[in-house]
C-alpha cells in the first residue's frame, strides 16, 4: 500500500526511476528550510501591507532578504545544493521581492491613481519575474573572464525590492505624503522594475568568500554596529542604504567598462604579438 507522503529526495530529477529508500542528511534540507522561512516572511509582509501595517511589512521583506542571502551560502557551505532548492529559491524570491513590494506600494500610495497605480505594481512584479527567469536560464560562458563573476546583469530582485520602497522609508522620516506622491511613486516603481530587467552591470559580491585575519574583529564590530543602527534607526539606515545603492550603480557600470577596455587592449596586444 502506498503511503500518503511518498519518499522525497531533493536530488532526484523528475521522471527518474525511484531509488531505494534511504535517510536524507539534515544538511540536505537545512537550506530549503531557510528558504521556506523566507517565504513565510514574504507572505506575512503581504498580509501586513493589506492591513496597512507598512512598517511591519517592510521589516518582513528585510528579514526575507537576509534569509535569501543566507540560504544559498548555507547550501554551498554544506555542499547541499540541489535543483529542487534552486527552483524553490526562485519561486520564493518572486513572492518576496516581486509580489510583496508591489502590493505594499499599491496599498500605501499607488491605489490613489487607480488603474495606473495597479499597472505600475504589475510592471514591477513582472519585471522581478523576468529578472529571476533570466537568471535561472543564464548559461555561464567558460571562456568569459573571471572578473565578470563580480557582476550581475541588471539589479538583483532583493536589491530592487529594498530600493523600490525608498518612498515609504522617506515618509517614515516625516516627508509629507502629498497629492503628487502617488504619481512620483508610480514613475519610480516602473523605473526600478526596468532596472531589474536591464543589461546594466551591477556589483554582485559573489567573490566575497573570506576576509583576512586582521579585519575579523573590526568586521564583527561593524556588523554589530550596523545591526544596532538598523534596530534603533531603521528608516535612516534603509534610506541611506537605498540611496547609496542607487548612487553606486553608475560606478559599477564604469568598472565594467574599464575591465572591458583592458580586455580589448590585451587582445589587441596578443594579436600584434602573434
Amino acid at each position: 500500500m502506498e503511503t500518503i507522503f511518498p519518499p522525497f529526495d531533493p536530488d532526484d530529477e523528475e521522471g527518474e526511476r525511484p531509488r531505494p529508500r534511504r535517510q536524507i542528511p539534515f544538511r540536505m534540507i537545512l537550506p530549503n528550510l531557510v528558504t521556506l522561512l523566507a517565504l513565510c516572511a514574504g507572505l506575512t509582509a503581504i498580509r501586513m501591507a493589506i492591513e496597512a501595517r507598512y512598517g511591519e511589512a517592510i521589516a518582513m521583506i528585510v528579514v526575507a532578504a537576509v534569509l535569501d542571502g543566507i540560504d544559498g551560502r548555507v547550501a554551498r557551505m554544506l555542499r547541499s545544493t540541489s535543483r529542487f532548492g534552486a527552483e524553490l529559491d526562485s519561486l520564493t524570491d518572486f513572492v518576496n521581492f516581486g509580489v510583496a513590494p508591489a502590493i505594499l506600494l499599491y496599498a500605501w500610495a499607488l491605489d490613489e491613481v487607480r488603474s495606473l497605480g495597479w499597472i505600475a505594481a504589475l510592471v514591477f512584479a513582472i519585471c522581478a519575474a523576468l529578472r529571476l527567469a533570466r537568471f535561472n536560464v543564464a548559461i555561464d560562458n567558460p571562456n568569459k573572464p573571471d572578473w565578470q563573476a563580480n557582476f550581475f546583469v541588471g539589479v538583483p530582485a532583493p536589491a530592487g525590492a529594498l530600493i523600490v520602497l525608498l518612498p515609504v522609508y522617506l515618509e517614515y522620516l516625516d516627508l509629507p505624503h502629498g497629492r503628487f506622491t502617488a504619481p512620483v511613486v508610480l514613475v519610480y516603481t516602473i523605473a526600478v522594475g526596468l532596472l531589474m530587467v536591464s543589461r546594466l552591470p551591477t556589483w554582485s559580491g559573489k567573490k566575497f568568500g573570506g576576509v583576512s585575519r586582521e579585519v575579523v574583529l573590526p568586521l564583527f564590530v561593524f556588523v554589530v554596529v550596523l545591526a544596532a543602527m538598523l534596530f534603533s534607526y531603521p528608516w535612516h539606515v534603509l534610506t541611506v542604504g537605498a540611496i547609496a545603492y542607487l548612487v553606486v550603480l553608475p560606478l559599477g557600470w564604469r568598472a565594467w567598462r574599464r575591465h572591458m577596455r583592458e580586455d580589448t587592449a590585451q587582445m589587441r596586444q596578443n594579436n600584434l604579438g602573434t
